[in-house]
């Protein structure tokens, strides 16, 4: 069963879902792909906390990586991209053609792009550090001042780059 709760952060209300392996999404409020909520139930657990919990220490300034019991459902592919999404350090950005070459598959930016708008559990899974290869903001299922706020929050932009200037 997979039980889900709301949850207020900076960025607009997060829906968070998991199921007794784990954490299985996290949605904006106005997501572009949004998962299918038919067997969805209200409800509490471990996952659910625990992720509550390490979002606000996040959006805090208090955590810079989670820890947390992760169960996405994808695609092979899709599941090798989200992985190695966890490896981008915080604070750092790569571009779709990077992480493309991190999978050995240097011709593969748009998979790799269509992969990364699917990412199931965004900001633990930070697709947010993925951006074009000329530094540009683009593509992020929570809205491009989403991407830019999680950046500026990670420290991963510079006050010229970006979408909106800070203050």
């Amino acid at each position: 069963m997979i039980l889900c709760r709301r949850i207020d952060s900076p960025v607009g209300p997060l829906m968070l879902a998991a199921d007794d392996t784990g954490l299985r999404h996290i949605e904006f409020r106005d997501n572009r792909h949004p998962a299918d909520r038919s067997d969805w139930h209200g409800g509490d657990n471990e996952a659910l906390q625990a992720a509550e919990a390490q979002l606000g220490e996040y959006f805090a300034g208090k955590r810079r990586a989670f820890d947390l019991p992760l169960a996405p459902r994808g695609t092979e592919f899709q599941l090798r991209v989200w992985w190695e999404l966890a490896r981008i350090p915080f604070g750092e950005t790569i571009s779709y053609a990077q992480l493309a070459q991190r999978l050995d598959n240097p011709n593969g930016t748009r998979a790799v792009g269509a992969a990364n708008g699917r990412n199931p559990l965004p900001i633990v899974l930070p697709c947010h550090r993925v951006i074009g290869a000329d530094g540009a903001l683009t593509g992020f299922g929570g809205g491009l001042p989403t991407k830019d706020y999680l950046l500026r929050l990670e420290g991963a932009l510079p006050e010229q780059r970006g979408l909106f200037p800070s203050g």
